[in-house]
């Protein structure tokens, strides 16, 4: 995990993690969630890091807000059906790993190893994927401590059902 914040454009502080964003003249590139221990970074003003930010402050204040700012999602043509389809759950909203297989014509294990590598993720909300058994599932394909714990938050932010 990375956790240097000086490899980000910028760091934003949250009640679940602290948020690094990278981007570039035109996208947002990435999105990770780092340990709350990690210092806040502002961006430079008048960038799409500054613009990340502003919207992710938005959510925490409105988790309805629609992201408006511009990504660039590398990945397979999978991946980006997979994370084309989380974006259409509206918050509040959840869908299991095998509804949005059966969406994009995939197979629910295929969903959740895609939804384990998005790299922007709460704007491409891979948090409103819950498991069928009536558990949330994984989270970030497990890559902070207690990734669930986020996943919950999120969830819950938003107003959706908790399983």
């Amino acid at each position: 995990m990375i956790a240097d914040r000086h490899v980000f454009d910028a760091c934003v502080k949250t009640p679940f993690a602290t948020i690094g964003i990278v981007a570039d003249d035109k996208h947002l590139l990435g999105l990770h969630f780092l340990p709350t221990s990690v210092a806040a970074k502002p961006p430079k003003t008048n960038t799409i890091a500054h613009l990340a930010c502003v919207q992710v402050m938005a959510y925490l204040d409105n988790p309805r807000i629609r992201f408006e700012v511009p990504l660039k999602l590398n990945g397979t043509k999978h991946q980006i059906d997979v994370w084309e389809g989380m974006r259409r759950i509206p918050a509040g909203g959840t869908m299991t790993y095998g509804e949005l297989a059966d969406a994009i014509g995939s197979s629910a294990r295929a969903v959740g190893t895609a939804c384990g590598q998005n790299p922007i993720p709460l704007i491409v909300p891979c948090h409103r994927i819950v498991a069928a058994n009536g558990t949330l599932g994984g989270f970030m394909g497990g890559k902070l401590e207690n990734p669930l714990a986020i996943k919950h938050w999120l969830l819950k932010h938003e107003g959706a059902l908790l399983l």
